[in-house]
């Protein structure tokens, strides 16, 4: 099993993808494999994420695929049923915490707040999500928690972009970003692979 700080450094940018269409996914997956993309998340926010999450995790051996806007634990069963690398939250529920430990999936909590971030670290969490990285304080937020709680590791997601990805990954704090400009949901609906492939490969060379 790959920790959730091991798929974090699998690249500079972790895409956060949306699929209304199960049958994109593989097209999707194999553009961002050729671009340079090892590990993405599939948003759970329509009825074709699990089996476009199954579909990837069935077809491709060389990107670790997981789901995002994971929010409840019965979510959790049904992620480790189909082998999905990991879990990730907008935030954290105790609930949530015991399902990933009982199921061992590698899970990315997110966190808004200082006092979030404390009680994670003393539950242990090394690497928590930092949701929704522009309303929520932005680069500056992230410089002042890591100076307090220097053994996080943050994932900021929310609002990036390409242009201001390098910004947060700048900070040592920050061992990758999301992004769903990588393959937004109107590329993907349009079929343009071409596309999310470009936005892939320069995602990839950041850094």
């Amino acid at each position: 099993m790959t920790s959730i700080f091991e798929i974090l450094g699998l690249g500079p940018v972790m895409p956060v993808v949306t699929l209304d269409d199960a049958d994109d996914a593989i097209p999707l997956a194999r553009a961002l494999i050729a671009g340079g993309v090892r590990t993405i998340e599939v948003t759970l926010r329509t009825e074709a994420a699990f089996d476009a999450i199954s579909r990837i995790r069935n077809e491709f051996v060389n990107i670790q695929v997981g789901a995002g806007t994971v929010t409840a634990p019965e979510q959790v069963t049904v992620l480790s049923r189909m082998r999905a690398h990991f879990a990730v939250s907008p935030g954290c529920l105790p609930s949530l915490i015991d399902a990933s430990q009982r199921h061992q999936m590698p899970f990315l909590p997110g966190v808004m707040t200082p006092s979030e971030a404390l009680g994670l670290r003393e539950l242990g969490f090394r690497c928590v999500k930092f949701f929704p990285a522009v309303p929520a304080g932005g680069v500056g937020m992230v410089k002042a928690m890591s100076a307090v709680y220097p053994e996080l590791i943050f994932c900021p997601t929310g609002g990036i972009t390409q242009d201001t990805a390098p910004d947060w990954l700048a900070l040592d704090a920050v061992r990758c970003v999301g992004g769903s400009w990588v393959a937004p949901r109107k590329l993907i609906a349009a079929k343009d692979f071409d596309a999310i492939e470009r936005r892939a490969q320069a995602a990839s060379s950041l850094r």
